[in-house]
């Protein structure tokens, strides 16, 4: 999704390069398999252009994380923000300049309410 949103109507073959750039290189067959699986999903769309398909993506990566962390917080802390927020506190290497950033926007929230 990532490739998509960075780039859109891209091929397979653009695809699959990105992805090798970023150290995972795949297979064609495997990009296309992944894409068609997206498509089903409605996450991505592609378009014909000669004999190649164009995708590209149909949802933001703002929405996918907000999707993604809702799915998280739900299933893994059932609904309590608090634990995950203190799992990822606790448990992540969170170091000095991201946590005055997070304090930051917790202050911020607060003068917004």
């Amino acid at each position: 999704m990532r490739v998509l949103w960075t780039q859109p109507n891209a091929s397979v073959g653009q695809v699959k390069r990105a992805l090798a750039s970023e150290g995972r290189p795949l297979a064609s067959t495997t990009v296309a398999t992944q894409l068609g699986r997206l498509e089903k999903k409605g996450l991505v769309t592609h378009e014909v252009e000669g004999r190649q398909y164009r995708y590209r993506a149909t949802v933001s990566e703002h929405q996918v994380q907000q999707s993604a962390l809702a799915r998280l917080t739900t299933g893994l802390f059932g609904g309590d923000v608090t634990a995950l927020v203190h799992h990822l506190l606790d448990h992540g290497e969170v170091g000095a300049s991201e946590l005055a950033e997070v304090k930051r926007l917790i202050e911020a929230k607060e003068r917004g309410q």
